[in-house]
């Protein structure tokens, strides 16, 4: 089970963009997820008419690693660890390890 998923609310702890909100986009299999509204860069791009595409530079997300990263608890408003739990009826959850609240989504 992965501990940190699309659509989750994370926070940065680490690099350029630390302390920067955001919902995870995509993860990749490599350990590296996409989180929106960080750790943007500039991509220069040539425009193609056939695909009515225009050319310029364009900004848009770089993948960041998954240990850069910690999801973000809103009842705390922190940073919070993310454990797994197995209920009674055998199925796994993730829960905040500081509240112990079960992780929506």
């Amino acid at each position: 089970m992965q501990k940190i998923k699309q659509d989750d609310d994370v926070i940065v702890i680490a690099g350029k963009d630390k302390g920067k909100r955001g919902s995870v986009v995509r993860t990749l299999k490599n350990d590296r997820i996409f989180v929106s509204g960080v750790n943007m860069i500039k991509r220069h791009t040539k425009g193609n008419p056939q695909m009515g595409q225009p050319g310029g530079i364009i900004e848009k997300e770089a993948s960041i690693h998954i240990s850069n990263i910690a999801i973000y608890n809103a009842k705390t408003t922190k940073a919070d660890r993310v454990g797994i739990k197995t209920l009674e009826d055998g199925k796994k959850v993730r829960v905040f390890r500081s509240t112990g609240d079960e992780i929506n989504g």
